[in-house]
Order: C-alpha cells, then structure tokens, then sequence
C-alpha cells in the first residue's frame, strides 16, 4: 500500500472514528441505525455500539468528505527493555486489552538489552502464551538504538509504536497515536507534559529539547519521549545505532516525512530505576551536532566546511594586504617610522588564519570525494508516492512526436 493510500484511506480505530462537521445539505445522512457500522455514540448519542467488521453498508463512493472507514489496522509495538521483569507482563496485558478495545491488531515485539535479571524468562513465558508476540535477546547492552534497529526488522504492521517498558507510558494513548497518524502525519512524538521525574532530570530534558528544535526546525516540545508511533516505511529509509533513536523525527523530517506530537501521560516509575545519567547530557549534545550535520550537509559537506575556510582565508588575506600595504607607506613615507612585521603580532595571526582558510576548504574537497564515492543515489531523495505510465499511452507517445 503507498504512503499516500494510508494517508488518505487511513487506519482509524473505530472508536475514534468520526465525521466531519461538513455534511451535503442536499444529500443528507440517513437517521441513525444501531446495526450500521457508519454511525457511532460520539456523532448521533445513540446507546449501540459500532459493528466494525460489518463494512458491507459502507460504500467508498458515497462517502461525504472527512468521513473514514473503520477497518482493522496492525500495528507493531517495539518495547525495548533493560532489567525490567517487574512490568513488562503488565506492560503487555494492557498494550493487548487496548487494542481489542479499539479492534487493534497488535504485534509485540520486545528485545532484551542485555539484562542480568529474569526479563528474558519473563518474556519466553509472553511469547509462548501469545502467538503475535515475538522477543530478541542481545548478547550484551548494545543501547536503545540498536534494540529499536533490530525488532523493526521483524516488524509487520502498517505502523510501528515504541513504549518504554517502566509502565511510564500508558498504552491507553494508542487510539490518539494512530488517529494523529490518520491525519496525514508520519511520526509522532508523545510529549509528555506533566513529567513524574526529578527535576536534575526534567531540566536538562527541556534545554536539550529546545536546542533541537532550534538547530534542526523540527519544533517538537520533547525530543527524548520513547512513545512515539511512526508509518512503517520509515525504518527502511533511517539507519540508527548510537544515540540516533531520539532523533529519529528529526531525521525522518529531513527526508520529507511529516512530525507531529501529542500530549501524553506520564506515570511514575514503579518499577526499576532510570538508566540515564548526567553523561548523556554530554552525549546527547554530541549527537546534536552529528544530527546537525548529517540532516544539513551529508550531501554537500563543503557548504560547511567551506564557509569556515573562506571566512579563514578573506580575513587572514585582507590582513596580510593591509600589513604589506603599511610596511611599503612606512619605508617611502617621511614623517611614518618603519614598520618591522615580525615585530607585529597580528601578523603571525594573519598567516594563521590563511593557513585554516587553506585546510578548511581542502578537508571540504576531500569530504565532497569521499561524498561522491560512497552515497547512492538513493540517499538524496525519498519517493512518497508514484504513478506509472500505461503502457498503452507510452508507447504512442513516440508516434505521434515522430509524426
């Protein structure tokens, strides 16, 4: 299915369903009926409830704009955890009764970071229970990057959510992830508003968050939320390892997919301890700058590299001519006393900054070569959707521009 076709005809819970408040005047809806799918309790206040696997009422061609079909959707749900055998079984039951609430077809997929606890028992005992759930052990800590990289491998649903596995997140925001999703946005990011956390945590959170959005444009309020929901066809466009996993929107955005955020719960932690410490302020700083660098100029490097070193170069070269220029006026001057440059600091400057100007625009050259050698053509664009010709029409094409 193209993205466009999920964007359009997209995969709503039938709870959520709903219709614009645009109806035809001269077409009017007919009155409620409890055993049609279409209507629901939110739109007529009627006390039935919806049929969602009854859609032979429902004809695509005479829907009114804003209206959405109810059908079944899958979603793959990526819990990477880390010494968590506490919550995931309660993590898991209530992922699995949301989404028979909400006619949700769920695959769970958890991968085990490398926990010294019983975690891995914990979920062999999920997956032998539950036939649509799956679950990866690492052989040690490889971070949350590679656990996310890993499982979406495996995944099979249109769209892909990651929670994290403290119970922090509450499942019961799966309906607005997907019904955000439907409206023509590829990732969105949870953004947790109230937070449970202390504030030597809350704090840097915020700084970090704003000067992503500043530096990159992507105007998310919280950046390093793990509840997320994305269209599946992104993890085969973005490579994580590292620290990239909280950037992925960021990275998404770069190649033309569209973010967005809702306002999320936050519970406190019940479970466990955080991970996270003051070294991944540092580290996340450094990744900003990667992120920065890789969705800005992956392409074009000496764009950056090559301003510096112009910059560099004129300043040192407007130096070295107006030092020349005073060391000529002080030897043909009468009243000038003799200028003696290596007696001038600012000369030893001048040669500097040329120096750098030189390094800087020859380190840029060699990053366009090693550019040129190593990207494919697919790395510079993604394709959201495309119409082939038919084959009828192009090959009358040619006969007609030759007569």
């Amino acid at each position: 299915m193209g993205i466009m076709e999920q964007q359009q005809g997209g995969c709503v819970p039938p709870s959520i369903l709903h219709l614009n408040s645009h109806i035809d005047r001269e077409n009017p809806l007919p009155s409620p009926d409890p055993n049609n799918a279409e209507f629901t309790d939110d739109q007529f206040g009627a006390s039935s409830q919806p049929q969602p696997n009854d859609l032979s009422a429902t004809d695509s061609n005479s829907l009114e704009p804003g209206e959405r079909v109810s059908r079944p959707c899958t979603v793959s749900f990526i819990i990477p955890t880390l010494d968590e055998y506490e919550s995931i079984e309660e993590l898991h039951t209530r992922i699995l009764d949301v989404c028979a609430a909400h006619q949700i077809k769920a695959q769970i997929v958890f991968v085990d970071d490398g926990s010294t606890d019983s975690t891995w028992q914990v979920m062999q005992r999920l997956v032998k229970d539950h036939a649509t759930t799956e679950a990866i052990r690492f052989r040690r800590n490889f971070g949350k990057a590679a656990a996310l990289s890993a499982a979406a491998e495996v995944c099979s649903g249109e769209f892909v959510i990651t929670m994290d596995a403290d119970l922090q997140d509450d499942p019961q925001e799966i309906p607005r992830f997907l019904e955000k999703l439907n409206e023509g946005f590829d990732v969105v990011s949870g953004w947790k508003q109230v937070r449970h956390d202390p504030l030597h945590k809350v704090l840097p959170s915020r700084v970090f968050n704003w000067l992503v959005s500043t530096l990159t444009g992507v105007k998310l309020h919280d950046h390093n939320c793990g509840f997320k929901a994305y269209r599946r066809e992104i993890f085969d466009e973005i490579e994580l390892y590292g620290e990239r996993h909280r950037f992925i929107p960021v990275l998404a955005a770069a190649r033309g997919w569209k973010p967005g955020e809702i306002v999320v719960e936050h519970h406190a932690r019940k479970f466990g301890h955080s991970k996270y410490g003051f070294s991944r302020m540092i580290k996340g700083f450094l990744d900003l700058l990667t992120i920065y660098l890789l969705t800005g100029f992956s392409s074009r490097p000496l764009h950056l590299i090559g301003v510096g070193g112009m910059l560099f170069f004129a300043a040192g070269g407007i130096g070295m001519v107006y030092l020349s220029a005073w060391w000529i006026i002080s030897r043909i001057g009468v009243s000038i006393d003799v200028v003696h440059l290596h007696e001038k600091a600012v000369f030893y400057y001048c040669i500097l900054a040329v120096l750098l100007g030189a390094q800087f625009l020859l380190a840029g050259l060699l990053a366009e070569l090693i550019v040129a050698r190593t990207h494919g053509p697919r790395d510079t664009f993604s394709v959201a959707e495309r119409v082939p010709a038919r084959m009828g029409q192009a090959e009358a094409e040619p006969l007609r521009q030759s007569s």
